[in-house]
């Protein structure tokens, strides 16, 4: 784990949750739905379920597809830098994409899209043995958390 990340435990039981995930960089989307997998395992949420579209830049669509179906969501994609601006484009659009469902549906969406400038590095991120990091599992643990926390404000009573 990376120095300054929280240690988030959070409880989901009870909690229906979507995995959205591109299809591109096999093995990289691989860690990453399995640490998305693994996170709510911890988080005790059962109703998961995996919707799987061509790439990251498909991501915001099927978000905002299935965002009044779910408590939360989690959004898996990989992005790796190439002699193009197009590596600008799809990044950009699949942040702010995610961000304006997030924020028009509130409906949590975990963001777990990779943004590497090699595969080198999506590998370290990608929670497969050996890696640095795994940011499937975090996207997961933060969507729910999220969904904690808002729950906790909004059920407290008004003034």
């Amino acid at each position: 784990m990376k120095d300054g990340a929280p240690q988030i435990r959070t409880e989901g039981t009870g909690l229906r949750v979507g995995i959205v995930a591109a299809s591109w960089h096999e093995a990289v989307m691989d860690g990453l739905l399995d640490g998305a997998r693994r996170g709510l395992d911890d988080a005790g949420v059962t109703d998961v379920d995996v919707v799987r579209v061509p790439g990251t830049f498909e991501l915001p669509v099927a978000c905002a597809a299935l965002a009044d179906r779910y408590d939360a969501l989690v959004a898996l994609g990989v992005v790796i830098r190439g002699g193009t601006p197009h590596f600008e484009y799809v990044c950009q659009a699949a942040t702010v994409g995610i961000t304006d469902v997030a924020t028009r549906t509130s409906t949590p969406i975990g963001f777990g899209v990779l943004t590497c400038d090699d595969e080198a590095q999506a590998i370290d991120r990608a929670g497969l043995p050996g890696s640095a990091e795994d940011k499937g599992h975090e996207a997961a643990t933060a969507a729910v958390a999220t969904v904690a926390a808002l729950r906790g404000v909004l059920s407290r009573p008004t003034v």
